[in-house]
């Protein structure tokens, strides 16, 4: 039985006022509340991420789902016969579903922003499209015997998305405009230069972690390379990076630079990493101390990324109004 004109018309009048609504739910500006909750769980299910794929690796559960994307041939969950290292592998891939569902929020709560906002568009993308990567790495990772160079891109990466995180925190909550620097220019390359420190810092200990005794298996292969040699190596630019973030937290508060706060937190963060590096080194790399260790990298990386963003701030539009101040907090 068809429907009257005048049903159909009512019909497609209540569709067009539930689209209506829908829309209008989304947010309208970068400071919603909304926005700043989930960009923030995000970038903290990402440092679980790393979080739960150290215990992975520390634990030698690393395949205790042999197979991927299922867990076994027969099974897609852990089964009660792989113990705990099948529930603390088939944990973290779990998680990985959660950082993919906050991703997916969070891009969506930007969409209807998308041309006021666009860089707050394109990171949300970069993170969504990020995780789908990580997750096919990861099967990589297993079907390969968990080499070691992929473990440690695996790591990077995740690295990469918890900076990306935080960059989107940080410009959320500055206005749009044409942007100029806040700082000095010697400031300003000096800590450009301190953040390529640290990713030779990063990458060295990825290196060093995985000529290591935590393989995330027994049976798997590691690098190859001389542990010993790399902890020392690895400790050279690691002490480079607190040598110039000194410098930069000195000069930043002698001549009131915006930054100064920022520029002390990533040095307080890089002080505790530091200390945990010697803890581990001396104490036989116990597992609890390596996978702090692993989080505060990221951690580094994240504040590293909010300084770097601040050496800049947006123009004001008149000489006789001040510039819009470059240091703010990362509210939610």
């Amino acid at each position: 039985m068809s429907q009257s004109p005048a049903a159909a018309q009512g019909a497609a009048a209540r569709i067009r006022s539930i689209a209506v609504a829908v829309r209008d739910w989304f947010p309208t500006d970068a400071m919603d509340r909304r926005i700043g909750v989930f960009a923030w769980l995000s970038g903290i299910a990402e440092l679980l991420i790393i979080a739960t794929g150290g215990a992975v690796r520390l634990t030698g559960s690393g395949l205790g789902c042999p197979t991927w994307p299922t867990c076994t041939a027969e099974s897609i969950v852990n089964t009660p016969e792989m113990g705990i290292h099948g529930v603390i592998e088939f944990g973290n891939r779990t998680l990985t579903g959660l950082v993919g569902i906050l991703a997916i929020v969070v891009l969506l709560l930007v969409l209807r922003i998308r041309r006021e906002r666009r860089d707050l568009f394109v990171l949300a993308a970069i993170v969504l499209g990020g995780v789908v990567a990580q997750a096919l790495v990861g099967g990589v990772t297993v079907l390969t015997g968990l080499n070691p160079f992929i473990v440690g891109f695996h790591y990077v990466a995740s690295v990469s998305l918890v900076a990306v995180c935080a960059a989107f925190l940080a410009r959320r909550v500055e206005p749009v405009g044409v942007r100029e620097r806040a700082v000095p220019k010697p400031f300003a390359i000096t800590t450009h230069v301190t953040t390529l420190v640290l990713a030779v810092t990063i990458v060295f200990g990825v290196l060093t972690t995985g000529a290591g005794p935590h393989s995330g298996d027994s049976a798997s292969v590691r690098n190859g390379f001389d542990a010993q040699l790399l902890e020392h190596v690895h400790a050279w630019p690691g002490y480079t990076l607190l040598a110039l973030t000194v410098v930069l937290t000195i000069a930043a508060w002698r001549s009131a630079q915006p930054v100064r706060r920022w520029i002390t937190a990533l040095l307080l963060v890089e002080l505790v990493q530091i200390a945990v590096g010697l803890y581990q080194a001396r104490n036989g790399l116990p597992e609890l101390a390596v996978g702090v260790h692993m989080v505060l990298a990221a951690v580094t990386a994240a504040v590293m990324v909010v300084v770097v963003l601040r050496l800049k701030r947006v123009r004001s539009a008149s000489p006789d109004v001040p510039a819009v101040e470059a240091e703010r907090p990362l509210a939610v």
